[in-house]
C-alpha cells in the first residue's frame, strides 16, 4: 500500500515538520503567497515530481484504487475534465495493452503515450460520440475530478459542484457497461438526496472517501459508485 510522502523542504526530501518559506512576496497578493507557500511545502506536490505525474492528484486516485480496487488490466476508461492528465497518468499505468483510456476537457491539454486526449463539452452528443468511437465500445470506469471555480461561499460552491457531479453521472449513465463504476468528486456535506438515491438505485454499492492526498483544509470528497446496472 502507498503510503503518504514525507514533507519536504524546497530542496528536496526531508524530515517530517520541515518547511521552506518563499525569498519574496514582493507584487504578490496574500492568496498567491499561501498558494505558492503550500506548494513548495507540500509533499505530495515534490511526490508527484519526482514520480513524473502531471499533477499531485494523481495520488488522490492511486489511493482510491488501492482502497476500492477500481482499475484493471484491460478496463476502457474515461476521464473527464481530464487536464493536465495526472488521474490519466494513473489509468494508464494500472491498465495493459487490450485496456483503453480516453481523456476529454474543455481545456487543451498535451498527449500522453498510450491515451486518447479530446478536446470538448463531455455534456455535447458529439462528444460522448467520440468518446465511445475512442473507446471501441462502452466504459468500465467513468472518472470526474472536475469542479467547478470556488466562490468561497460553503453553500454555493456545494450547490455548484453537486450540479457538475450530477452532470458528470448523466453523461456516466449513457457510456458505462453493465457492472462499471462511477467516481466523482463533490464537496463535504455528502451527496445531496436526490443524486443518492438515484446512485443506490443504479450501482450496486455506493460509497464517500476522502483520501489521504486530499489536503486537510479542502472540503472535497470523492463518491464511488460500484455495479452499474444492478438488478
Amino acid at each position: 500500500m502507498a503510503k503518504p510522502p514525507t514533507k519536504s523542504t524546497a530542496g528536496g526530501p526531508g524530515p517530517r515538520g520541515t518547511h521552506a518559506n518563499l525569498k519574496t512576496a514582493r507584487g504578490r497578493s496574500n492568496a498567491s503567497q499561501r498558494w505558492l507557500s503550500r506548494q513548495i511545502n507540500d509533499p505530495y506536490v515534490k511526490a508527484a515530481q519526482a514520480a513524473g505525474y502531471r499533477s499531485r492528484a494523481a495520488f488522490k486516485l492511486t489511493e482510491l484504487n488501492e482502497r476500492f480496487k477500481l482499475l484493471k488490466p484491460g478496463q476502457r476508461v474515461v476521464d473527464l475534465g481530464a487536464a493536465p492528465g495526472g488521474w490519466t497518468q494513473v489509468v494508464l499505468r494500472a491498465l495493459d495493452e487490450r485496456g483503453q483510456v480516453v481523456a476529454l476537457d474543455l481545456l487543451p491539454m498535451d498527449n500522453l503515450s498510450g491515451a486518447i486526449v479530446l478536446q470538448g463539452d463531455f455534456q455535447d452528443d458529439a462528444a460522448e460520440a467520440a468518446v465511445l468511437t475512442a473507446l471501441g465500445g462502452q466504459a468500465d470506469l467513468v472518472l470526474s475530478d472536475m469542479a467547478p471555480n470556488t466562490t468561497g461561499h460553503g453553500p454555493t460552491d456545494h450547490l455548484r459542484i453537486m450540479d457538475l457531479a450530477a452532470l458528470a453521472l448523466d453523461f456516466a449513465e449513457k457510456v458505462l457497461a453493465p457492472g462499471g463504476s462511477f467516481v466523482a468528486k463533490v464537496f463535504q456535506g455528502g451527496s445531496e438526496k436526490a443524486m443518492l438515491e438515484r446512485l443506490r438505485l443504479n450501482f450496486a454499492r455506493v460509497l464517500h472517501a476522502k483520501p489521504p492526498a486530499s489536503r486537510k483544509e479542502s472540503s472535497e470528497l470523492y463518491v464511488v459508485a460500484i455495479g452499474f446496472g444492478k438488478q
